[in-house]
This record gives structure tokens, C-alpha cells and sequence, in this order.
């Protein structure tokens, strides 16, 4: 088994589309609609499947707003630098909620953007590896 992708509703797929890309650097792989049942999706990542997992952005036609929950947590992308990563989405028009800096009780250096749903998006701080 291996994760495939992640599914987000959105409420303005073109924002959605625009954050994922612009402000976090990730791709629009592919998108569809399905007139049936009155939603489009657009699939977004590093990479596609099978070698990456992908994020599926879901738009039900005339929904604008959903309710968050609060079970849903975050997704955590991996970068080289989580100051520089918040400087750069903040200079691209993204909310950064936590600065980069060391996870409470420990040394991983981490940081928290909300996408323009209000979903979170946790920055973890690795090395590149080569």
C-alpha cells in the first residue's frame, strides 16, 4: 500500500489552485469535471503518482465556504530552510500563523502557513538530500 493523495474541499478552486502553485511551488497536474454531479478537481503536488502522493482540490459548484472541524489536522511538507520558506510565502501573498522555530520541548525547527480555506499547512525543516 502507499498514500495516493489527499483530498481538500475548496471553496474557490482557482485560489486554491493559485496558492498551491504560486505560494507553495507545487504543480497543477490534472484537472476534470463532472457535470453530473456538479464538481470540478484539480490535482496538485511535487511530482505525480506513483512516485509522489498528490493533493486533490475539490470544488462543489456554488459551495464557498466549509466548516473546518476539528479533527483535521495539517499537511506537513518537508523543506530546506522554514525562515526562509515563510519569508518567501509571506512576500507571495501567504499567511504564515507560526514563525519558523524550534517545536515546543524539542530541536526540529518547524513553521505554520493557512492556506486560503483555512486549511493548515506545517513547514518541518530537513536537509536536502542529495
Amino acid at each position: 500500500m502507499r498514500l495516493l493523495h489527499t483530498m481538500l474541499r475548496v471553496g474557490n478552486l482557482q485560489r486554491s489552485i493559485d496558492f498551491y502553485t504560486q505560494v507553495l511551488g507545487m504543480t497543477l497536474l490534472r484537472t476534470s469535471e463532472n457535470p453530473a454531479y456538479k464538481y470540478t478537481l484539480a490535482f496538485v503536488g511535487y511530482g505525480s503518482n506513483p512516485e509522489h502522493a498528490e493533493l486533490e482540490l475539490t470544488y462543489n459548484w456554488g459551495v464557498d465556504h466549509y466548516e473546518l472541524g476539528t479533527a483535521y489536522g495539517h499537511i506537513a511538507l518537508a523543506v530546506p530552510d522554514a525562515a526562509a520558506a515563510c519569508a518567501k510565502i509571506k512576500a507571495a501573498g501567504g499567511k504564515v500563523t507560526r514563525e519558523a522555530g524550534p517545536v515546543q520541548g524539542g530541536n526540529t525547527v518547524i513553521a505554520f502557513v493557512t492556506d486560503p480555506d483555512g486549511y493548515k499547512v506545517e513547514l518541518i525543516e530537513q536537509a536536502q538530500s542529495t
